[in-house]
């Protein structure tokens, strides 16, 4: 029978490494190469206006879905290639994971100008706006989609892995065969997460200003924005109605015979009781013409790439684990190296010359704010665990309830926060906590669901072996919990938390600095002084709160986080 296994103590992870000070020095050279080229930017640009007639609707809703298909085939593709790297080569390993956590962390809204101004001083600003909007959606659904397929990995059991090597797959081949499937479940959730996350910052996408710079974009997103800002609630209620709709369709059309799809590639030995089969699967399944390109595709075009990716592609590892010896770099790796290193510190260099004309009073107002949303976010993510752990244990082991919550869960996951926020603004001013309250609320309307939807990933792929042994052995509540469903769930929860942590960082600037009516509402947070510095154009404030908010990040990841990955592959891999 499979077994959970509790593996030996962990050594002790350092909190820094030189590579976390390198990326670090790079994120703010890039910070400033942007800066120095929006210069070139004309200093007032008009965009163009939106229409809340209900006959622009659909055009709109057009254009967001195309930007967020376009977001997600990019994220799919980096996420597979950095998650596969991540996990097989301990030297790649060193590197990407400390810049997976700076990526993470840098606020979206705090790089987008950077992004769109340095994009509009080279191209049109039509073309720079669509480029940034994209680049901006695809950092919203990246980084959980990395993280979930690099846990996948490291926690591949034992046995398929000795399988693998017998068998001298090569490295195409088990990626194929053993990697990807074995990842399938958790992929499909966290794409589903990934959708939720980028309807989440669609509207920051659409509709966006830098200083006197108006970089709005057609779509959903602006659409919702500009009907919450004027107060038009029945045009709200029209947007959400059509993302609503979109949810369902994309839910009926294509998650849920993912998610059937998916569930061929569970791991056990004894029968699970069988899923309904979605309607459109079904539908699928009876048709000529998908059979048929189902049939070509098999045949033809993967057969195609095994062949010449198997003839070509380097063996897998023979051993169990991969090699963790450090190769010798190139010339050419040392060459490129030191020209990224050279251009990294001045970079730094000039970065610190424009932060060093920060007043102390800015500093200290920093500070404070960087503990407020350190607080928030943690009240956040606290309330996050409490009901979505079980609840997504439920869903993910009760077909029948899956049935019924996982759509609902979608729905209200997809419907973006910022667009109602607004409305629960006027009343949560009216509490006691005011603007404090009000942005936990935002944080955890935003970050919740990546907590929810890796859960249940991992509780829909727990073996049916295993609970039937708990059931014979009438494990029943707290012990069921505590043997079977907790050490399963582990590395599914670790890999939401961190992801929802960074959600949460990312919310405060939307949380804690807010425009409706014509008013401005703002609290103290890192995120508020973010946001009211992008608005006012301020580069030292804007530069100073994305570095405090980059290292508050990466040094909770390195310090807690990551330990807990490190338990999880350990202790609580499945095999």
């Amino acid at each position: 029978m499979r077994r959970l296994r509790f593996g030996p103590a962990l050594t002790r992870a350092r909190a820094f490494t030189t590579g976390d000070l390198a990326i670090l020095l790079g994120i703010a050279s890039i910070v400033y190469a942007g800066a120095r080229l929006a210069f070139a930017v004309p200093r007032v640009v008009a965009g163009p206006a939106i229409s809340l007639s209900p006959t622009a609707l659909p055009w709109y809703a057009m254009l967001s879905v195309g930007r967020m298909a376009a977001a997600y085939a990019l994220s799919l593709v980096f996420s597979l290639t950095y998650g596969y790297a991540a996990a097989r080569h301990a030297t790649a390993r060193a590197v990407l994971l400390p810049l997976l956590d700076v990526l993470q962390s840098v606020p979206i809204l705090s790089f987008l100008p950077v992004v769109l101004l340095a994009f509009s001083a080279i191209l049109p600003q039509g073309i720079a706006a669509e480029i940034a909007a994209v680049v901006l959606i695809f950092t919203s659904q990246a980084w959980n989609l990395a993280f979930g397929f690099y846990q996948s990995l490291r926690t591949v059991p034992v046995e398929l892995r000795e399988a693998a090597a017998i068998f001298r797959l090569p490295a195409w081949l088990r990626f194929r065969h053993l990697d990807l499937p074995f990842a399938a479940i958790g992929l499909v959730w966290n794409s589903v997460m990934s959708w939720a996350g980028g309807w989440f910052f669609l509207m920051a996408a659409e509709i966006f200003h830098v200083g006197s710079r108006d970089f709005r974009l057609p779509g959903l997103g602006s659409y919702l924005q500009t009907a919450a800002s004027r107060g038009d609630l029945h045009a709200v209620g029209l947007g959400v109605a059509v993302l609503v709709a979109i949810v369902v369709a994309l839910d009926q059309l294509v998650w849920r015979p993912l998610l059937a799809w998916a569930q061929r590639f569970k791991i056990e030995t004894v029968a699970a009781d069988p899923m309904p089969i979605p309607w459109f699967k079904e539908t699928l399944a009876r048709s000529f013409l998908a059979r048929a390109v189902g049939r070509v595709f098999e045949s033809r075009f993967l057969e195609w790439i095994d062949r010449a990716l198997g003839r070509t592609a380097p063996p897998a590892p023979t051993g169990l684990e991969e090699s963790d010896a450090p190769g010798r770099p190139s010339v050419a790796a040392i060459a490129a190296g030191s020209i990224l290193l050279a251009a990294a510190v001045y970079g730094a260099f000039r970065a610190t010359g424009l932060l060093a004309t920060l007043p102390a009073s800015a500093w200290a107002h920093l500070g404070a704010g960087l503990a407020a949303t350190f607080l928030r976010v943690t009240i956040s993510l606290a309330i996050a665990l409490l009901w979505a752990v079980p609840v997504g244990a439920l869903i993910g082991m009760n077909p029948r309830w899956a049935l019924v919550l996982q759509p609902a869960a979608q729905i209200l996951a997809a419907i973006p926060a910022t667009a109602l926020f607004p409305v629960l603004l006027l009343l949560l001013l009216k509490l006691p906590g005011g603007l404090n309250l009000a942005a936990i609320v935002l944080m955890l309307l935003g970050t919740q669901w990546y907590v929810l939807f890796n859960v249940i990933a991992g509780a829909a792929a727990i073996p049916q072996d295993l609970r039937d042994t708990t059931d014979l052995l009438g494990l029943r509540g707290i012990d069921r919990w505590r043997r079977l469903i907790l050490p399963s769930l582990f590395p599914f929860i670790v890999t939401g938390a961190i992801t929802a942590s960074g959600g949460a960082w990312n919310a405060s600037i939307v949380a804690e600095y807010v425009e409706f009516g014509g008013q401005t509402h703002a609290t103290i947070g890192v995120g508020a002084v973010i946001s009211d510095a992008t608005a006012r154009g301020d580069g030292a404030l804007l530069l100073a709160g994305t570095l405090a908010m980059v290292g508050t990040v990466v040094a909770v990841n390195r310090l807690f986080w990551r330990r807990l990955y490190r338990v999880a592959e350990s202790r609580y891999r499945m095999e």
